[in-house]
Parts: C-alpha cells; structure tokens; sequence
C-alpha cells in the first residue's frame, strides 16, 4: 500500500515544455494550454478532501505548482509565482531547475530567480553541441546551457551541469571538460562561495529514455569516462554510488538480496494538460496513471494511489526483484544500471506484457 502523507504536492501542466528531451522521465506529453482557473480548481480539491469518517481535511499542505516540467517557462511567470504562493497558503517550492531556455533569453530572469531560489540551477548536458541539440530535439538548446550558465554566475548563482551519459555522446567527454576549464567555472563559483559540481550518470530507462536503452552505455564505455569527470560523479553521489552490469544485478537479485527501495522524499500528483494523473512514484505511462481529473472524483484518484492500483504500482508492489530479474534479465548483459534502473526496466517489461 502506498503512503499518503498530511503534506502533497499538486502539480498542474499550464504551459508545457519547449523541448523534446530525449532522456526525460516524464515523456513527452501533450503541450496543450490550460489556465489559472484550473489550477485554482486542482488546488482547492486538494485541500478541501477528506477521508470519508473526517470532518477537517485530510491534508495539512498542499504544495501547489503551475508546473512539472520547465519551471518559468510561462512569459506570466512572476503572476504565477504569486498564484502558486496563495493557493499553496506559504512560500511555493522551489527545486534546483529552472528554465535554461527563460535564462538565455530573458535578461532580467536570473536576477528574478535568485530572489526566488534556487541558488543552485542544474543544467543539462549530452556532450558538445551536436549531440545535446539532438537529444534535446531543439537547435540551440547547447548555446542556451551556456548562456544560462553565464547569467547565472553574473547574478552571483551557482550552475550545477549534469551529463546524461549515451555511447554517441561518450567521445564529447574530455571536450566538456575542456569547455569547463576554458569557463573558469571552478574558479568563478569559487569567488562566490561555492564549489562547482559537474557529474554524469546514464538516463534510467523511463519515460521518453525507454527509447535509449540501445544507446546505453556498457562496462567498456564507464571505464572510459574522464578520470576527472568520473571522480566528480563519485563526489556527488557518494562512494556507495551502485552501477553495474545488468548481469551483475540478475546474479544480486537471484541471490536473494533485494535492491534498495526509495520514494521521493516529497510525493507529488501531477496533472497533465489532459487532466490524467499522475504521482511522483513513477513515469507518466499508462502503467502508472490514476485517473483522470475530469471524469474522477478525487476520491477515486487518491485510491487508486493508495491501494496500488495502477498496474506499474501493483508491479512495483507485489513482485519481488528475484522474480523480475528471472524472468527479464539478461544474464550476459554488460548494459550499466544502477540498481533502481535496472528494476524499473524489469518493471517497465512486465507492465508492456500485462497491458497487451
């Protein structure tokens, strides 16, 4: 059963995404239009709820957010920031993205963003320009990150860049690093107070990336990652950092010793312009999907999240790794996993089967 907590998240698709980002969990959903009235009405149905025997309301917050995919994308950015704060009833969250396309193009954004938070703003690399370009799906979105990164130190906030790692983009690695040391981004962070991160991981094999996994990179091409890049990658995430081979994780997992089983630490429902939704548990495919907000009551909606009854959900729930990896994993297999990634492409296998 999942937990449903006093304190949510609701967040509601109003203006889309201007890429097509080939790694991205969350897909590539509709870009349909909605407006402030429906998140309004989202909101309000989420602090209003209550459990069947309750008098007061079940949830003590609801974080509300007019997006889930680039934040600020809107031009009624700063109108929305003010809606979020009142329908939220406090300060709105604000995680450490923003949106890179706004900071290269809109002058006055960074300097309105570290008023905001984050003071930290991740950006996202494939490698140089033709490849981020591409798996971006949009021209220009490589001399955006670095437009962005430039504004960002100009206001005095620190760029955080993440390199998802794919075999095309594996011989653009020391030129990235190049480019960090031509930046002077160690140095400059340095002058602000902080230490510049950069780090590499592949893309789980989720959303929009279940289309990558032939491009995932193998045990040849992780010992070819860049000494320097490969030690910033074990300082961001720790020595306990769990890649492996898929072969390494079939022989782990029929061994008896379950892999480790994390939520985010915030759970979010969102909702896209279609008004399905969704949780933060897990991607945005039908497999995971628990309802609709126009022809579900939120009765229903939050049921289904906590009696998992979504298929991905009830997978996730009652299938152990040992059966998952017996039945899907590919034992000479030196494709690189971590060890939640290499579950959810077990997961995602079964769920194709079930849902035929």
């Amino acid at each position: 059963m999942a937990d449903l907590p006093e304190a949510t998240g609701v967040a509601v698709d109003l203006y889309g995404c201007p890429n097509r980002c080939r790694h991205c969990y969350l897909g590539n959903g509709p870009n349909n239009r909605l407006t402030p009235d429906d998140l309004k009405r989202v909101a309000e149905a989420f602090w209003d709820w209550k459990r069947q025997s309750d008098k007061i309301s079940y949830f003590k917050q609801v974080f509300v957010s007019s997006s889930y995919r680039e934040p600020d994308f809107s031009d009624d950015y700063q109108k929305l920031y003010e809606l979020e704060r009142e329908l939220s009833r406090c300060e709105p969250r604000r995680y450490e993205l923003l949106s890179v396309r706004r900071l290269a193009g809109d002058p006055g954004y960074a300097l309105w963003a570290k008023e905001h938070g984050p003071q930290v703003c991740q950006i996202t690399f494939f490698g140089m320009e033709g490849i981020t370009d591409d798996f971006f799906r949009r021209r220009g979105a490589f001399k955006d990150n670095l437009a962005a990164t430039e504004r960002l130190l100009q206001v005095g906030m620190i760029p955080r860049w993440q390199i998802i790692l794919t075999k095309p983009g594996m011989k653009d690695l020391s030129e990235v690093l190049s480019m960090v040391e031509q930046m002077r981004l160690s140095k400059r962070t340095a002058e602000l107070g902080a230490e510049f991160t950069i780090f590499c991981h592949p893309p789980g094999p989720v959303g929009e990336a279940w289309n990558l996994e032939s491009q995932r990179i193998d045990e040849d091409d992780a010992a070819n990652i860049p000494e320097p890049l490969a030690n910033e990658t074990v300082k961001h995430f720790g020595e306990g950092s769990d890649w492996k081979t898929e072969a390494e994780w079939v022989e782990q997992a029929e061994s008896g010793e379950a892999f480790p089983r994390e939520h985010p630490g915030e759970l979010w429902f969102l909702v896209n312009s279609e008004y399905d939704v969704f949780s933060n548990y897990g991607d945005m495919t039908d497999g995971w999907k628990l309802g609709n907000f126009q022809r579900d009551d939120l009765d229903a909606i939050l049921a289904a999240f906590e009696s998992d009854r979504p298929t991905a959900m009830r997978v996730m729930a009652d299938i152990t790794d040992a059966e998952l990896a017996s039945r899907f994993g590919r034992r000479n297999s030196r494709a690189i996993y971590s060890g939640g990634d290499v579950r959810d492409r077990w997961v995602r296998l079964l769920v194709n089967l079930l849902q035929r």
